[in-house]
């Protein structure tokens, strides 16, 4: 399972239900890992469709940080400023459709 971490401020939100999305730079490091689960287009980096992944988000870095997998969909499209993205910026854009574990939260 693909295991990101997460700033405590935007994984609670996330928690709470405020955030619906999680934003990922448009770079080689995250095309491989998001290509690893999600269906992409051939030699591009852009998702096909709408399958649904579960994804571990950690708040922070190390095994022992608080975490939760959440069903997810990946997609590319400018974000939300008040959800941390830049202004006019694409990014890799997972939209979280469903909680289904937490551990120490």
């Amino acid at each position: 399972m693909l295991v990101l971490p997460i700033m405590g401020k935007w994984f609670n939100m996330i928690l709470s239900g405020e955030k619906k999305e999680e934003y990922r730079e448009i770079k080689p490091y995250y095309t491989t890992r998001f290509k690893k689960i999600f269906e992409m287009y051939p030699h591009s980096g852009i998702p096909v469709g709408t399958d649904i992944k579960e994804i571990k988000f950690r708040n922070g870095y190390g095994s022992s940080r608080p975490e939760f997998v959440a069903k997810c969909s990946l997609d590319i499209k400018t974000g939300k400023e008040e959800w941390g993205a830049e202004p006019g910026v694409e990014y890799y854009t997972l939209k979280i459709h469903q909680i289904s574990e937490r551990r120490g939260c």
